[in-house]
């Protein structure tokens, strides 16, 4: 039995046909420009508000380097600076005492947390600014003895004031990250014949410190711009000196905003800070560190390099 092979059907080796490339449509999200118009539009109607206001704006950089401006930001960075150490340090011996098995130890943490969290700050400022009505003098013993008057300055009122209350906060701030460090570590460390404050300095707070370190940054930031309360116990700071520039000059609306810019300049600063101090002590815990700001800008410039080089070839 024979079978007529048909030989005008081609070669049986015939390469296959590739398949057809995939146009791939992108999807329109016509909602995200809507939403781009409508902020576009609120934000020119802002400045489109103040624009119709009579605001000399050329009185901002007139005096954004004007010597007693830069003195009340020099002021408010110490303060800043000054309120924070002692709120770091006051945390982390709150911490310790409210995690102390010693109920007496423990109850004082918790009364001055709760005191000077349940209080306003503001509050707080001004009781320690007129402490002088109910105390004529201070007398310390043999250490220090003076009326209230000359002890109780505007800065340390300011300072007592601010780094009190922000200690209550960093109180619980070091407390969760106290928490946050697995017992069997202390317990390992314990078993090698570490003490309590050894383990404390070389094994619990460095590894507590990638839940501490976000929240205190957060803190420096906040207390920055607590600072502008001191104004009203007389210390002269960033927003004190702007006021009074502004009462002088005839233009206390335009200085409220440059006082407004530069602490928009030094809140951006230390936001950077915390950036790369959360990067630094991300480290061990995450397989990749996250890309720093320069990182990303040279990313992208070398994705457009590349695009526009494969267009030029193409």
């Amino acid at each position: 039995m024979t079978v007529d092979i048909d030989k005008t059907d081609g070669p049986a080796d015939t390469p296959p046909t590739r398949p057809e490339a995939i146009k791939a449509i992108p999807v329109r999200h016509y909602g995200r420009y809507v939403s781009a118009v409508i902020a576009l539009a609120a934000l020119g109607a802002i400045v489109y508000a103040f624009s119709q206001g009579r605001i000399n704006w050329g009185a901002i950089p007139d005096y954004f380097f004007n010597d007693r401006i830069l003195s009340g930001v020099g002021k408010t960075l110490l303060l800043t600076v000054l309120c924070m150490l002692i709120g770091v340090v006051g945390g982390i011996l709150l911490a310790v005492m409210r995690l102390s098995k010693n109920p007496v130890t423990s109850s004082v943490a918790w009364f001055y947390i709760w005191f000077f969290r349940g209080t306003p700050v503001l509050v707080q400022l001004i009781v320690w600014f007129n402490l002088g009505l109910v105390f004529e003098y201070i007398n310390l013993g043999p250490i220090y003895k003076d009326e209230w008057s000359q002890f109780m300055t505007p800065f340390l009122t300011a300072l007592l004031g601010l780094g009190l209350n922000e200690a209550a906060y960093m109180a619980e701030i070091c407390r969760a990250g106290l928490l946050s460090v697995d017992e069997g570590q202390t317990e390992a460390s314990h078993a090698l014949g570490m003490s309590h404050s050894k383990t404390l300095r070389r094994i619990v707070i460095p590894q507590a410190m990638r839940v501490i370190v976000p929240p205190t940054g957060n803190e420096v930031i906040n207390m920055l711009k607590t600072t502008s309360l001191v104004s009203v116990v007389q210390y002269s700071e960033l927003l004190r000196v702007a006021q009074d520039i502004g009462q002088t000059s005839g233009a206390p609306a335009e200085m409220l905003f440059l006082a407004a810019a530069w602490y928009l300049v030094l809140t951006s600063v230390f936001s950077v800070g915390q950036y790369y101090l959360e990067r630094y002590y991300a480290r061990g815990s995450s397989r990749s560190l996250p890309s720093t700001p320069f990182q990303k800008i040279k990313a992208n410039l070398l994705s457009l390099s590349n695009r526009s080089s494969a267009g030029g070839t193409a």
